[in-house]
């Protein structure tokens, strides 16, 4: 049992190895790889049918310019999605539950998205910091206002991510817990606490996917702003 309900978020080390570099690389070596059979297994028809349907989701209200970051949300997302799976396995690592591994991934994926409105558009992009119609006093404010909000949307989408999984790993934690005291003290009221557990972790199950899915979402429409 864990002294400190936070030792499950630390970084663990095997032999001077961060443990977090492996867990970062997996999600690369265990999703299959498309072929060019005509026919494929399940596995693959059911990737690549998932990818395909989120694509036609995500990339509907963005312009034809934007599709080309097709291939990098959808490789983010199917990234993401294994890896928060991956972190609710017992005696495994979420790298999803670090803020530092998340900031990583959204600072520069925004700050494409901001380079690239200031380069194809940036008369738009700056107007963006300042609504039309604003009061002349309003206008320093504003546009503070707005910049401190563009400025932090890479952290939101990171405590975001973080927030959520970590709340969700705490939960098990806590039950699980629980389960472990009462049921040879309180088996009656055991078993129920172990139902509300497992459909905790369904929820868990299901929060890791539509994390995912909002993490690459807002990216996208910080790429429809700039596109």
């Amino acid at each position: 049992m864990a002294l400190d309900l936070f030792d499950q978020f630390q970084s663990p080390v095997w032999w001077s190895i961060p443990l977090v570099v492996v867990a970062v690389i997996v999600p690369a070596l265990i999703l299959p790889s498309p072929t060019a059979r005509w026919l494929e297994n399940r596995v693959l028809a059911a990737q690549n049918w998932s990818i395909g349907q989120f694509t036609l989701q995500v990339f509907l209200p963005v312009g034809i310019p934007g599709h080309k970051w097709a291939l990098i949300l959808a490789s983010l997302m199917m990234y993401l999605t294994t890896l928060n799976l991956l972190g609710l396995l017992p005696y495994t690592f979420s790298p999803t539950a670090q803020l530092s591994i998340n900031l990583a991934l959204a600072f520069p994926l925004w700050l494409a998205t901001v380079i690239i409105g200031l380069r194809n558009q940036p008369t738009q992009t700056f107007g963006h910091l300042l609504p039309e119609g604003t009061p002349m006093l309003l206008i320093p404010v504003l546009i503070i206002i707005e910049t401190i909000s563009l400025l932090i949307r890479p952290i939101a989408l990171s405590v975001r991510l973080t927030a959520n999984l970590t709340a969700g790993h705490l939960l098990i934690h806590l039950i699980a817990m629980a389960v472990a005291v009462l049921l040879p003290v309180m088996t009656v009221v055991a078993i129920p606490t172990a139902i509300l557990l497992l459909l905790l972790m369904l929820l868990e199950l299901a929060v890791a996917v539509i994390q995912a899915y909002v993490f690459v979402l807002l990216l996208s429409l910080y790429l429809q702003e700039n596109v």
